[in-house]
C-alpha cells in the first residue's frame, strides 16, 4: 500500500523557482535543503520565506543559542517531533544546556534549572504550548530577562519551529542516521 504522507520533492527535478529556494539554502549556513525546508518546497514561495525567517531564528535573534535551543527542544518534545528533536539535541548541549535538563525535556520532566533565564525559557514555552498564552507573571519575567525584542524572537522560535514540526508530520522524513525515531511516544 502506497503511503498517504506527502512525497518529498525530488531535489533533481525541481522547478526553476524550486532550484532558486534549493540554491539559496544550500548557498546560506544550512548548506543542504533537508527538513521542513524540503517539505517545504512544494511551495517554493512558502519555502523562500520560511527558511529565511528560520535563518534569522537560528543565527539572528538577541537570544542566546542555550536559550533558543531550549525552546527549539520544548517544542519538538510537545509535538514528539523526532527530526527537530535529533537535529537540534547535539547543538542545545554545546551551547551549555545541561545533559540532565535536555534528559529531563526529552522524558517529560521539569528540569530542574540552575540558571534563571533556562527557567523563565522554560516557563514561556510550556504555557504558550500546553495553554496557548503567556500567563502575565511568566511574560514580565521574560521581558525583564530577555528584553521586549527577546521576548517576542523568543515567541517567534516557538510558533516558526511548530510549523516545522508540523511540516514534517504531513511528510515521511528520515532522520540523518536512517532511522525514523529518537524520542519515547
Amino acid at each position: 500500500m502506497p503511503s498517504c504522507r506527502v512525497p518529498l520533492p525530488d531535489l533533481t527535478r525541481l522547478t526553476h523557482e524550486q532550484r532558486q529556494v534549493a540554491e539559496a539554502v544550500t548557498s546560506g549556513p544550512r548548506g543542504a535543503v533537508r527538513g521542513p525546508v524540503h517539505v517545504w518546497l512544494h511551495s517554493s514561495e512558502l519555502a523562500s520565506r520560511a527558511q529565511k525567517l528560520g535563518e534569522f531564528l537560528r543565527w539572528g535573534t538577541v537570544l542566546e543559542p542555550r536559550i533558543s535551543e531550549l525552546v527549539i527542544l520544548v517544542t519538538a518534545r510537545h509535538y514528539t517531533c523526532h527530526y527537530i528533536w535529533f537535529n537540534h539535541v547535539m547543538l542545545a548541549l554545546k551551547s551549555g544546556l545541561s545533559p540532565e535538563s535536555v534528559e529531563r525535556i526529552k522524558n517529560r520532566l521539569t528540569p530542574r534549572f540552575e540558571r534563571s533565564d533556562e527557567a523563565i525559557a522554560y516557563a514561556f514555552a510550556k504555557e504558550v504550548l500546553e495553554r496557548h498564552a503567556v500567563s502575565d507573571a511568566t511574560l514580565a519575567k521574560a521581558r525583564e530577562v530577555f528584553s521586549d525584542r527577546g521576548t517576542v524572537e523568543l515567541g517567534a522560535i516557538i510558533g516558526h519551529y511548530h510549523s516545522g514540526a508540523i511540516a514534517l508530520a504531513l511528510a515521511d522524513v528520515n532522520l540523518p542516521d536512517g532511522s525514523k525515531t529518537c524520542l519515547p511516544p
